[in-house]
């Protein structure tokens, strides 16, 4: 295992990132605009005096009669000609474009009502960026425990990502905290404790993960954004009033959990002094109207993970993140499943699009053996910026 780091190394060295995106588009002249960029749809609502904008609302712009060229905002219809000429300029630019132009037929008198209902939409796939292996870590969205991590470019395919738990941490679970930079497809980060996210609950805390700090480094193979292998590395021992602390004392008196015979049922997962081979098989793809999404499966520390993770999905007039995580094995801690629910719009003006917020929740073994809630509290999401 000493050596699994220098291999990896060679690897990404001997690799290239060979693969670019291009997308060729015939000219579309009614279409509905994917709510993917929050500054331009505000721009549109603010110069048609729609108040308060809505960066999620739904936009079609009609530009195929030179002499009535509309556009229509929540089912509400305006002027094409009533925005600014570099806003309309921008609205037949934008890339993520639905084409709404119909092909009608002798079949359309039963067909077209369905066709209107857009059924599509329930799974779209995503857009460039997301299947980029070099631009997939930016991200917009900032979660307070567990989930995607939030990353920013400082210059395209070069930039630093940050997470509070691990990806497929729950709320109050654990420890963990990392920060990374990211180059043509490879990420290299550091991570420590932050044992606050540890402390706040008292009870079934033995399905908590515990970790004390090292280094870690991962590649993304350049063969779209589909499969991630790293190499995490722990590089300093947990002391024995840590131990203590962490399973004995305090808020987690009774995080080892023992049989009748006095054998050890259940305990934290401490990973300390240890080095561990990591991956990710993802696939991008939106569900709901998502603009960010993807199924995975994953080994991370040694446990296996299945899920998926949606953000801004649409649903019946809301906007919510959902994110759901099965770790079905693990060495040390029972099978649990994460779930967040974040519901946006609950807030005004601004944090209206950019936080959402709502319960989450784990569900494993409780210290007594049977199947429930081990961990619930409200997590928080804050986008900054615009969706990618």
């Amino acid at each position: 295992m000493k050596y699994l780091f220098f291999v990896i190394i060679l690897f990404i060295t001997i690799s290239s990132n060979f693969f670019t995106f291009a997308q060729e588009e015939e000219p579309v002249l009614y279409f509905q605009l994917e709510p993917l960029d929050d500054s331009l749809f505000i721009q549109i609502q603010e110069q048609l005096f729609i108040d308060p904008p809505d960066p999620k609302t739904e936009i079609i712009a009609d530009i195929r009669d030179p002499n009535n060229q509309t556009i229509s905002i929540a089912g509400a219809l305006y002027p094409f000609l009533a925005l600014k000429p570099e806003i309309r300029a921008r609205i037949i630019t934008y890339p993520f474009k639905i084409n709404l132009q119909e092909t009608i037929n002798y079949s359309s008198v039963f067909t077209r009502v369905i066709e209107k209902l857009r059924l599509q939409k329930i799974l779209n796939p995503p857009s460039s960026l997301q299947i980029s292996s070099g631009l997939g870590y930016i991200n917009p969205f900032l979660q307070a425990q567990g989930g995607e991590r939030f990353g920013f470019p400082i210059k395209s395919d070069i930039g630093v990502s940050i997470g509070l738990g691990t990806p497929y941490s729950g709320v109050l679970e654990t420890n963990f905290i990392e920060m990374n930079f990211h180059i043509l497809g490879v990420r290299l980060g550091i991570f420590r404790n932050a044992d606050a996210f540890v402390e706040i609950k008292d009870n079934n805390n033995h399905n908590n993960l515990i970790v004390t700090e090292g280094i870690q480094v991962a590649y993304t193979i350049p063969l779209g954004n589909f499969f991630e292998i790293g190499y995490w590395n722990g590089n300093k021992a947990v002391t024995q009033s840590q131990f203590l602390k962490y399973t004995f004392y305090s808020v987690n008196k009774d995080a080892v959990v023992r049989n009748p015979d006095g054998s050890i049922k259940f305990q934290p997962y401490i990973v300390d002094n240890e080095s561990f081979l990591n991956w990710e098989f993802r696939y991008p793809i939106k569900v709901l109207g998502a603009t960010r999404g993807k199924v995975y499966v994953a080994k991370y520390l040694d446990e296996l993970h299945i899920g998926y993770t949606g953000r801004e999905m649409t649903l019946g007039g809301s906007v919510f993140d959902f994110r759901f995580d099965a770790m079905v094995n693990s060495p040390a801690r029972p099978n649990q499943y994460v779930c967040d629910i974040l519901v946006q719009k609950i807030f005004d003006m601004w944090a209206a699009s950019a936080i959402a917020i709502g319960p989450g929740f784990i569900i494993s073994d409780t210290k007594s053996g049977s199947l429930g809630f081990t961990s619930f509290l409200f997590n928080l999401r804050i986008k900054v910026g615009t969706s990618l």
